[in-house]
């Protein structure tokens, strides 16, 4: 059962020894050797869609704004429309 937990050892001193396995093992150095180092680079937004996915929606930053500003978007929306069907016909006479 452990033995499942434990990953395979590649770098053993008996699998250095043969031909193949030090060509397995030269794929695997230069694998690893290829990866990138160090911390990821913070993301940079190209566009105004990513700059406010970044800002509202990823990592650490993510909050419940983008649900605040669709709410507060259909209110001027709402208002807009209320004003130009019916409000602007009124602004000068009562009924």
């Amino acid at each position: 059962m452990v033995s499942s937990l434990v990953p395979p050892k590649i770098a053993s001193p008996n699998a250095i020894g043969g031909a193949a396995d030090a060509a397995r093992m030269q794929r695997v150095v230069g694998f690893y050797e290829k990866l990138p180092r160090g911390p990821a680079p913070k993301p940079k937004a190209r566009g105004v869609l990513e700059w406010y996915s970044l800002r509202y929606m990823t990592g650490r930053n993510a909050s419940v704004m983008p649900i605040v500003h669709v709410v507060g978007f259909f209110m001027v929306l709402g208002y807009a429309q209320n004003y130009y069907f019916h409000l602007r016909h009124h602004k000068n006479h009562t009924h």
